[in-house]
């Protein structure tokens, strides 16, 4: 529909002017009013007003607590077998005159050879699901 408000214009959508006259049991003079304010064609004093309260009470997205988060400390269960492998590794390196130092006694083993540093990083990888 094409509505005439103030020498202009405006397409309004008959689908939206139904709509709110059966939700809202509006005239249609008051259902092409109620479109006019909602599509800012007119001024609503209420309108503006619940807008300018929502722009005061904004939601700050960026907020932080007062309140410290508890992280929950994680304990890992102790694996001999990896140990035990980087304490094989450990002796191997040693038995060949380089000297291997371990850094994590159940993942990591670090070693130099002349002026080149190298880091050994043990993985136990997962069985595999059938």
């Amino acid at each position: 529909m094409v509505y005439n408000f103030n020498g202009k214009n405006i397409r309004i959508p008959d689908a939206e002017i139904e709509k709110n006259m059966k939700l809202l049991q509006l005239t249609k003079e008051e259902a092409i009013e109620l479109w006019l304010d909602d599509n800012d064609y007119t001024e609503n004093a209420e309108a503006a007003e619940l807008t300018a309260k929502a722009k005061e009470n904004k939601i700050n997205h960026e907020a932080k607590s007062d309140k410290k988060r508890k992280t929950a400390k994680r304990e890992r269960k102790p694996d001999e077998e990896k140990e035990n492998l980087i304490k094989i590794l450990e002796n191997a390196l040693k038995n060949a005159g380089i000297s291997a130092e371990i850094t994590n006694k159940s993942k990591i083993i670090e070693f130099s050879i002349g002026n080149n540093a190298y880091k050994l990083d043990l993985i136990k990888k997962r069985a595999k699901k059938e």
